[in-house]
């Protein structure tokens, strides 16, 4: 039987009218049914109901059984980011432009809201990839990504040159604007603006997909979650790359230094109505299935 959730953090940049007035929206909605409603501290007193209940953002999962981001996929992710390592699952609600995420739409918030508070919601299981940015001296970064892990240059106007090594063995040396390494549900993000292909998220694969890349011939590749991938800058480059997970940075790559991508641990648990359609999503926010002679949705 599906978990009941009794207090819920909301998430979400009130700084856009349209998030704010979701929130409050659903604020008052889930007060008016005698649950807990956690928000961030920093959001302004006037922009929500008074009753909700206010803590330090790094806070917010601790206290909360499930956390709503109410904007676009960037908000899931951020969202994404409080619950790692912790069992409290996600709901998206899209604000944002395309939102394969944030698959609730504003004008079925309320509804879905009170179907989900009555236990009946689809739960979707989606695998992190662990990132580990290793200098020479002092300590290893690490950070987990639900999307993508980015190795980007550092000086605009200059090509960065990387080598890839997967399961240990040499795979190719990359020339132009950098790499992005993705999960199964960050085939949709960056990935496929550079050109990769659409990976059901419940397959366990990455994508390498690069970006810019100065060679026609250096396409994305798709391998297994379990395969370790490292990311090496050419020794010879005389330039730096910054490394990001889920839009967040890690630090910088250089030539005495290594990033390391493995599959972690832990999941991310979204939630979804009742009848979540994945193949649905894209043709909606793809447009596919458009008639060309009507201009409308096929079936």
């Amino acid at each position: 039987m599906n978990k009941r959730f009794s207090r819920i953090a909301l998430v979400g940049k009130v700084e856009d009218a349209r998030v704010a007035d979701s929130m409050v929206a659903l604020a008052r909605h889930l007060r008016a049914r005698g649950l807990v409603v956690l928000v961030d501290a920093r959001i302004a007193a006037g922009h929500l109901p008074a009753d909700v209940e206010r803590r330090p953002v790094d806070e917010l999962a601790g206290d909360a059984d499930l956390i709503v981001a109410i904007g676009g996929d960037g908000t899931m992710l951020f969202a994404a980011q409080l619950a790692i390592g912790r069992d409290i699952p996600l709901l998206g609600i899209n604000r944002g432009r395309l939102g394969f995420l944030t698959d609730v739409s504003p004008d079925d918030m309320l509804e879905s809201f009170d179907t989900i508070l009555q236990g009946r919601y689809e739960t979707d299981a989606r695998n992190l990839l662990e990132a580990r940015l290793t200098p020479t001296e002092g300590p290893a970064a690490v950070r987990r990504a639900l999307n993508d892990i980015v190795v980007q240059r550092y000086e605009s106007g200059r090509m960065v040159e990387l080598e890839t090594w997967i399961g240990g063995q040499f795979v190719n040396t990359h020339g132009g604007d950098g790499l992005v390494i993705a999960s199964s549900t960050g085939s949709t993000a960056y990935a496929l603006s550079c050109g990769g292909p659409i990976i059901h998220p419940s397959l366990d694969a990455v994508v390498i997909a690069p970006i810019s890349p100065h060679a026609l011939s250096d396409r994305p590749i798709v391998i297994g979650r379990n395969n370790r991938v490292e990311v090496r800058l050419v020794e010879r480059s005389a330039t730096r790359a910054q490394v990001s997970c889920d839009g967040m940075l890690l630090g910088d790559l250089d030539a005495s230094s290594s990033l390391v991508i493995e599959p972690a641990a832990s999941v991310i648990t979204l939630l979804h109505p009742p009848g979540y359609d994945y193949f649905r999503l894209l043709r909606s926010k793809l447009h596919w299935g458009r008639s060309a002679r009507t201009g409308r949705m096929e079936p």
